[in-house]
């Protein structure tokens, strides 16, 4: 069956139901009030806070310096707009990592003060026993393997994981205690679409892709990247549609054009 955008708050068990169904995931990122609006009425699933926001939003080169700070005031102003998708929060670095009390501490901010109504941790076997304690005081966690971008600087850089044997079996492993740890759902960043399938047919939760093939339960794209909104990189996974950046760039020289050349305002446009 079918959700309607307009029917139906999106919960945990909607998406647990939703992976019974076979009824693909739809998670997009948002950072302000604006974008988050127009993403809920468009009937997006999930609407995903992302460290991201670190890149697009304030210029950071990684997500390793976005604080906690920044984040809530990223996830207060989309809980603002948001009435039909579950938003969720991405935990930042060293907002976990500390002490399992930290990680509760902070995780708890963001359901109490920002309004998120879940949160994400990236990661595998270390921090299962953080998932497992969150959980148990109500706080959902979406988990987050393969490419963890809190740990560009472990792995090398932004590649692809899982490409051989053992790494796989690892992954497979690890989504496993994942699971069993409590998480409603996995992200699969940057691995082998047919890894994901294997790693989708083997849990009960929606994995959610990114750059991890056809085969995941859901799918998720960072926004300003697949509106061509940020163009300093262009991953082979991300699907452009549209070229926002370009339109905007346009419109800001027409205007500029315009007013230059003393044709706005117009004589319509003024009192």
């Amino acid at each position: 069956m079918s959700l309607q955008k307009s029917d139906k708050k999106i919960s945990i068990p909607t998406l647990l139901r939703m992976k019974e169904n076979r009824e693909p995931i739809a998670m997009l990122t948002a950072y302000d009030t604006l974008m988050a609006g127009i993403l809920d009425q468009s009937g997006i699933d999930i609407i995903l806070v992302g460290d991201s926001g670190g890149m697009v939003m304030a210029g950071h080169e990684n997500t390793l310096a976005v604080t906690m700070d920044e984040m809530l005031h990223y996830v207060k102003s989309v809980r603002r707009a948001v009435k039909h998708a579950l938003l969720v929060a991405d935990m930042p670095f060293l907002s976990y990592q500390i002490s399992t009390e930290e990680a509760i501490r902070n995780a708890g901010r963001f359901l109490q003060e920002g309004g998120a109504e879940a949160v994400k941790i990236e990661g595998g076997q270390p921090v299962l026993p953080i998932i497992e304690r969150l959980v148990q005081f109500g706080i959902p966690v979406m988990g987050h393997l393969g490419l963890t971008p809190q740990s560009i600087h472990q792995l090398g850089g932004y590649l692809v994981q899982g490409k051989n044997s053992q790494a796989a079996e690892r992954l497979k492993h690890e989504a496993q205690l994942l699971q069993e740890a409590g998480v409603f759902s996995i992200v699969l960043e940057k691995v082998p679409s047919i890894l994901a399938k294997e790693i989708s047919e083997q849990l009960k939760i929606p994995t959610i892709g990114i750059g991890a093939g056809k085969y995941c339960d859901g799918q998720v794209l960072v926004s300003h990247d697949m509106l061509g909104l940020y163009e300093k990189f262009k991953p082979k996974f991300v699907r452009r549609y549209a070229e926002l950046g370009k339109a905007m760039g346009k419109a800001f020289e027409q205007y500029i054009s315009d007013v230059k050349q003393r044709n706005f305002p117009s004589d319509d446009e003024s009192y």
